[in-house]
């Protein structure tokens, strides 16, 4: 979807239409751009600039507060128009799909034709306009999308990945991030053709893994599938401040909110997470997470919170600052995880439970025989019998 918040507004608001139009937090404070229209972008607006910073370049931009409840609408929407096109649909966010038509091709159809049906469905159903890239791989498809934004389309014909990609910047590259890319410039490498001409043992050399990744993309070389359900790799939440926060107390209590937000979205999503991780940035901008792995699986908000707020008092430094302050849980498993259960429950140092400890083996012997449970009945000292 083209610049999707955005549209959105000017969609729903006729007076914003053909004006710059602003989506995020105030000026006043710390807010931050969502999106930016097409419009705004002309001043060198854009997603994910600090709010203040887009009104100086565009001081008479409108500024619209986010309105995530109605971008859900407009987005479950627009996939239920992919789903006509096709099944196979790897959603990315609210506004953006990897679609596979390969079925609908055998049967006669081209690819380009099926984007030409959705993007007609989409403005004739929804009033927005959307931006197709068509290719052989997710990689490149995703390249083309961006090429003639906004409304565009771009095919890129099987065998023509290569030289698709050649001319780019690095930075166009998938996977290639802004300290990445700077990395590359610094070592000549300014095109994608310049990466895909170096070896591959210098890649690995300076990026590991990576570069062995970097090296077949650069060639448009990828084999991913279209995934109908990826799964989510971990769970979060974070709030800016309007203005720096140093005071543990009040940490805390934004810990602890939004410890409880991420374990009902766990909740809602029918997940369980096992590593809890608090992330912090100083006034100063650098940005350090923390992170604890739990013992056992949980949605719980009350785990969660004990662990966010235990990394945090490890963590707190009296003398900083904090203008930003976030908790999230990975390492996710779909459902119901199974968890180790204790055969008694933990009794207080002292506690004479040998009484509760002979009900507790009645029971298990009733429900899984004599043969599995047996409990030896003679004159032992208690702290022997608890063992």
């Amino acid at each position: 979807m083209d610049a999707f918040y955005a549209s959105v507004e000017q969609h729903d608001n006729p007076e914003l239409r053909g004006k710059p139009v602003l989506v995020g937090g105030s000026p006043r404070s710390r807010g931050v751009v969502a999106a930016a229209s097409y419009e705004a972008r002309e001043f060198g607006c854009r997603s994910a600039m600090p709010m203040r910073t887009a009104v100086r370049l565009c001081p008479h931009a409108e500024i619209v507060s986010p309105r995530f409840p109605r971008y859900g609408e407009v987005s479950r929407q627009v996939m239920a128009i992919f789903r006509r096109a096709t099944p196979i649909i790897e959603p990315l966010s609210l506004d953006e799909a990897f679609l596979d038509v390969t079925q609908r091709t055998e049967s006669g159809s081209t690819p380009e034709a099926i984007a030409r049906w959705i993007k007609g469905t989409v403005r004739a159903e929804t009033g927005l306009t959307v931006s197709c890239g068509v290719a052989t791989t997710k990689s490149v498809a995703k390249i083309a999308s961006d090429r003639d934004k906004p409304d565009g389309l771009t095919v890129v014909l099987p065998g023509s990945e290569a030289a698709f990609l050649a001319p780019l910047p690095i930075g166009d590259l998938w996977g290639v991030g802004p300290k990445t890319a700077q990395r590359l410039r610094a070592a000549d490498v300014h095109t994608v053709q310049d990466l895909a001409q170096r070896p591959l043992a210098w890649l690995i050399d300076r990026f590991g893994v990576r570069g062995a990744w970097f090296h077949r993309l650069a060639r448009g070389e990828d084999d991913r599938a279209v995934e109908t359900n990826r799964e989510a790799k971990s769970v979060s939440s974070e709030t800016t401040f309007a203005e720096d926060v140093g005071d543990y107390d009040e940490l805390e209590a934004v810990v602890r909110r939004l410890s409880g937000g991420v374990a009902r979205r766990l909740q809602r999503g029918r997940l369980q997470g096992k590593t809890v991780q608090i992330k912090m940035r100083l006034s100063d901008f650098t940005t350090f997470t923390r992170q604890r792995t739990l013992p056992l699986y949980t949605d719980d908000a009350s785990e969660i919170e004990a662990a966010a707020a235990q990394l945090l008092r490890d963590h707190w430094k009296p003398a900083h600052r904090y203008r930003l302050v976030g908790v999230g849980i990975s390492s996710l498993e779909q459902g119901q995880v199974s968890s180790q259960l204790f055969l008694f429950e933990r009794a207080s140092p002292g506690a004479d439970d040998s009484e509760e400890l002979e009900a507790t083996v009645d029971s298990l012997r009733e429900q899984y025989g004599e043969d599995v449970i047996r409990w030896h009945g003679d004159e032992q000292a208690d702290d022997e019998r608890r063992s």
